[in-house]
């Protein structure tokens, strides 16, 4: 779809990556209407009626208003929760937080209108095993997992690879610990600590650990690729770079024509015009698919790099490209 129409782009109000698309749409003279899910019911008012197979109406806050028929496309990019008066009982509130989300982000979906990246799709593509599973099937190669409750099953697993073996999250961890900010990156287990009680309190994603040269981070947008080699100067950088972002440095590279390929398909059968994929890159020179993040930052990695993700995705919410 090209041609004229507004851009809607949901995001957290303190969002860099989200101002850069922002900054190239109106260097594009393309017109953008943002807003975040948190400012409604309070200071974003939804107006919408359903005609023929259409929803026309409003969506309106205290500096502009957004005609619904004109939005071309969706930057759909962590947006917070609604927000609600402070004298509603805990019951009212949680009543119009349900009605919030199936009524305003119900209607927001069912706009006639490219997304990136579908929220449905993207939140689908946020389970792991799923991840593991279409990377495998879109012929990625994937290290050695397992995902258990069963201490033993661990220890079984360690004694099967023969190496210290990795802990990931299955999703963000994050929050404060003694009034400091904490997150949970993936950290080595040693075998000889397995099995451990606490293995038995939820799940637990165990994979082999995969010898570095060095880390990958691929962004894929409407069928595009870039790729930016991370060299991680840390210990702890090195079992997981998000933990140490200071030490690292960056260049980009070419992936492989099959990994590229396997991107690709992994993003169709996902649903997704946008990814954010990390790789390992072994000594010998093999790719190994870790994870998609469907909504993830890249800003770091044009801002290191030079690479033109931003432009790529604006191409896509202005409709060029698939």
């Amino acid at each position: 779809m090209t041609g004229a129409g507004q851009v809607l782009i949901l995001a957290g109000r303190f969002d860099p990556t989200c101002d850069l698309v922002v900054e190239e749409l109106n260097r594009r003279a393309v017109p953008v209407f943002r807003a975040d899910m948190a400012e409604f019911p309070l200071r974003l008012t939804l107006v919408a009626s359903l005609s023929g197979n259409r929803w026309h109406g409003t969506l309106n806050n205290d500096r502009r208003t957004l005609d619904l028929a004109s939005v071309r496309s969706v930057y759909y990019r962590r947006p917070t929760r609604p927000k609600f008066p402070e004298q509603m009982t805990p019951e009212a509130r949680k009543v119009a937080e349900t009605e919030a989300r199936w009524g305003f982000g119900g209607l927001l979906s069912a706009l006639s209108c490219r997304w990136l990246p579908p929220p449905g799709k993207a939140a689908d593509a946020e389970y792991k095993p799923l991840q593991l599973r279409i990377a495998a099937e879109a012929g990625l190669s994937v290290p050695r997992t397992l995902i258990t409750n069963d201490p033993n099953a661990a220890r079984d697993f360690a004694d099967s690879i023969g190496e210290p073996l990795l802990y990931k999250p299955f999703f963000h961890v994050r929050g404060t610990l003694h009034g400091q900010t904490a997150a949970v990156y993936a950290s080595i287990v040693n075998p000889n600590d397995l099995p451990h009680p606490d293995i038995a309190t939820t799940a637990h994603l165990f994979q082999e650990w995969v010898p570095k040269a060095y880390e990958v981070r691929l962004t894929a947008v409407g069928g595009r690729i870039f790729a930016a080699k991370i060299h991680a100067d840390s210990d702890a950088g090195r079992i997981d770079w998000r933990s140490d972002y200071v030490s690292h440095s960056y260049e980009t590279c070419e992936p492989p024509p099959e990994v590229a390929a396997g991107v690709l398909r992994m993003l169709d059968r996902l649903g997704l015009p946008y990814g954010a994929f990390d790789f390992v890159v072994t000594p010998e020179g093999d790719w190994r698919f870790l994870e998609v993040n469907p909504s993830g930052q890249y800003g770091f990695i044009e801002q290191a790099t030079g690479l033109p993700i931003t432009a790529a995705i604006c191409d896509y919410l202005e409709g060029n490209g698939p």
